[in-house]
């Protein structure tokens, strides 16, 4: 993990959330989602309260409300099915605007919609402001299986190796003049596919070699040792903590 890495939903700033620590910030990140998902349905003015601090959050990150709401688009496939569930579920009936709806499917699409779009906002806010290299870092330092570390880094980096042989793949095609159009081509895309899946794996296997020959022993060697001050766990906790109390609010009111 000792090379740097960026990532399209991260937003490079010099703002007080950036400079925390990733560990930090995952762990205020993962309370927050807690205390929102444990809040009762009900309680419509606390996800109000919710959507507030995610908004504080974010201004205090600088982070534009418009580069949060687009990637925020990957919760429409969630908002489709929680539209349907008034539909579809059983029980009590009430009359909206004509339609017979589902009481209980009205309250579960509102806890879907509700508590997923505010655990997504703040999963796009901490990949906002935390490269992926530092969310490793993050999580090797919050005593996540060192194994699932390596996983996650080999994962993300591979990605981006498969993307780029797969580009150089496309372009070759198309200075030979391919270009599909039809499903008469699609043999040709398979073939595509296997050869990349060949080089892919002769690519992993040279580089674990290289790997074993410069010492690897199924660990990697920590580069970067992040700590974090009693002042920087306090700042991070501000969001979870005031969540927390209207949490609370919530089950009592």
């Amino acid at each position: 993990m000792g090379a740097g890495h960026a990532h399209k939903l991260y937003r490079h700033g010099h703002s007080p959330v950036h400079e925390l620590p990733p560990h930090c910030k995952i762990a205020a990140t993962f309370a927050f989602v807690v205390v929102v998902v444990s809040t009762p349905r009900e309680a419509v003015w606390a996800f109000a309260g919710y959507a507030v601090l995610i908004t504080a959050a974010a201004a205090a990150a600088r982070i534009p409300a418009g580069f949060l709401l687009r990637r925020m688009l990957i919760e429409v496939p969630f908002v489709l099915f929680a539209v349907l569930m008034p539909f579809v579920s059983q029980g009590e009936r009430v009359e909206v605007l004509g339609m017979s709806l589902s009481v209980s499917g009205l309250w579960g699409a509102w806890n879907v919609l509700a508590k997923g779009t505010l655990g997504v906002a703040a999963s796009v806010l901490l990949a906002s402001t935390t490269e992926l290299r530092a969310l490793l870092l993050g999580l090797q330092r919050l005593k996540l299986p060192p194994l699932l570390v390596q996983i996650a880094s080999f994962m993300i980096r591979y990605g981006d190796v498969i993307t780029d042989e797969l580009r150089r793949m496309s372009i070759a095609r198309r200075s030979r003049g391919f270009e599909a159009r039809g499903v008469r081509h699609w043999g040709v895309l398979a073939k595509t596919a296997g050869a990349l899946f060949i080089r892919s794996y002769e690519r992993g296997e040279r580089v674990y070699l290289a790997m074993v020959s410069r010492g690897y022993a199924g660990s990697m060697p920590v580069i970067d040792d992040v700590t974090a001050t009693g002042a920087q766990w306090a700042y991070s906790a501000v969001l979870p903590v005031t969540a927390l109390a209207v949490c609370l609010m919530g089950w009592t009111l």
